[in-house]
């Protein structure tokens, strides 16, 4: 029982501040926006998201769940990247992280460096391979962008160390502003946006563009925003999924904001018990052609095992249904130049020794 207890301990331990703001401190910003009706944010689409009954009529599945971890060691690439940007480029660092290098300019998409994407250090779906670099191998960034404030895209440690190691603002939704200025991180360096809102970071735009997902780090739901991103340069574009679902503001986004260099959209976590929050990879192909873009990175599989599909399923699928597309798929570290593009296709089913 002591042990149990000892146990326990460790794995509440900082939780309160873990989860984040609640709804009295987030309220003040949300009621700016048109998508929050005094409690929560709505998506435009209906999403159906499983409640706590379904998920515990889930849980043997998950707990028998044993394909979705990789039969071999992923292989990384542990390049450091350079002090300077380049006109495009894309580095994948795992899951939902990426370094976006645009017109001269770098940003962080959704960074997690933790071992763990749950508000516990001991406690939660833990990652399949380490992060390729190290935060502090960073270069000077332009932006940190956040598409919502689920833990395997917003992590406290990582925007804690991003505070006192970089000096770029937090580009976040409405509402998740709440959360960062918890955790210490200067108002001047927080801009939350809603919905078709941008802001500027010297000659790039970044715009805060719609999604089909829903937020939320404890027992309540949508009190924050979330969204994908328009990276606007003065020659690129680049679009960020973030974490959504199939949405017809794909094409709306690509008509105000498009069409895109890049996009960069999740392919993994998906379900038929969640069938409108998460892209399957075939509805991923879709929104890469209904946002006009040129060169797909498929993001958000490979790093967490969050869903009841095997490790490699995204990719097979993705590849079967994007034969018209160009797709890049990188290993965790590798940079993607669209117009040089050396990646390792097929990686993930070599076997490494």
């Amino acid at each position: 029982m002591t042990a149990l207890t000892r146990t326990l301990g460790r794995a509440a331990r900082g939780l309160p501040t873990a989860i984040g703001a609640g709804p009295d401190e987030i309220r003040p910003v949300a009621e700016g926006s048109s998508r929050f009706d005094g409690t929560s944010f709505s998506n435009v689409e209906p999403a159906h998201v499983f409640g706590l009954r379904q998920g515990l009529r889930l849980l043997p599945e998950l707990l028998r769940h044993r394909n979705g971890h990789p039969p071999m060691t992923i292989p990384l690439v542990t390049a450091p990247p350079a002090s300077q940007a380049g006109e495009l480029a894309v580095t994948w660092l795992g899951h939902a992280t990426t370094l976006v290098e645009l017109d001269g300019h770098f940003v962080l998409t959704d960074p997690v460096w933790s071992q763990r994407v749950s508000p516990s250090a001991t406690i939660g779906p833990a990652r399949l391979h380490p992060m390729p670099i190290a935060l502090a191998q960073l270069p000077a960034l332009s932006a940190v962008v956040i598409s919502h404030d689920h833990y395997d895209h917003l992590d406290l440690p990582t925007i804690r160390t991003l505070v006192s190691t970089q000096t770029a603002p937090f580009v976040v939704p409405l509402g998740v502003g709440a959360h960062l200025r918890g955790w210490g991180v200067p108002e001047d360096r927080i801009v939350e946006l809603d919905w078709t809102r941008s802001t500027t970071v010297g000659d790039l735009e970044i715009v805060c563009t719609p999604g089909r997902h829903f937020s939320g780090r404890g027992l309540r739901r949508n009190t924050t925003l979330w969204s994908s991103w328009a990276l606007l340069g003065p020659q690129h574009r680049v679009y960020f999924g973030g974490d959504t679902g199939y949405t017809t503001a794909f094409a709306d986004i690509a008509r105000q904001w498009g069409p895109f260099d890049v996009t960069i959209l999740p392919i993994g976590a998906y379900g038929d018990q969640w069938p409108d929050i998460h892209l399957h990879p075939e509805e991923a192909a879709t929104a890469h052609r209904d946002l006009g873009g040129a060169l797909m990175i498929p993001i958000h599989w490979a790093t967490f095992d969050l869903a009841l599909h095997s490790w490699a399923e995204p990719m097979h699928r993705l590849r079967a249904a994007g034969t018209d597309i160009r797709i890049a798929a990188p290993r965790p570290g590798e940079r993607v130049v669209p117009n040089d593009i050396t990646t390792t296709d097929g990686w993930w089913d070599v076997p490494v020794e």
